[in-house]
């Protein structure tokens, strides 16, 4: 599914990144070392974790997009270095259950 698609039924915002990639899968945890070993090559990670650290772990773990919950802001250079390393980046206000639900009741 395009990140497009998942932005316009989740009414997230996007931060950096390009809106057309394609996203498989889904993690959700805010926990930094799990997600490290948990998020798949593009995956939508889920989480309310919004310093500069998330950067770094979806560089690693090649995620899709980071999607930042419960209407979390991320910190100062957080969408810069996003844009640097060319990783998407939404904001959503819903919760990560809000969030799955709705994915999943979109197909994803």
């Amino acid at each position: 599914m395009l990140l497009k698609d998942i932005i316009n039924f989740t009414d997230s915002k996007l931060l950096s990144g390009d809106e057309n990639k394609e996203i498989n899968g889904c993690y959700i945890g805010d926990l930094l070392s799990l997600a490290m070993s948990k998020v798949q090559k593009d995956n939508l990670w889920i989480t309310i974790q919004s310093n500069i650290n998330i950067v770094a772990v979806a560089s690693l773990t090649e995620a899709g997009c980071i999607l930042i919950c419960e209407g979390f802001d991320p910190d100062d250079g957080v969408v810069s270095r996003a844009e640097d390393e060319n990783i998407s980046i939404v904001q959503s206000p819903l919760s990560a259950f809000e969030l799955a639900k709705k994915l999943i009741n979109n197909g994803f």
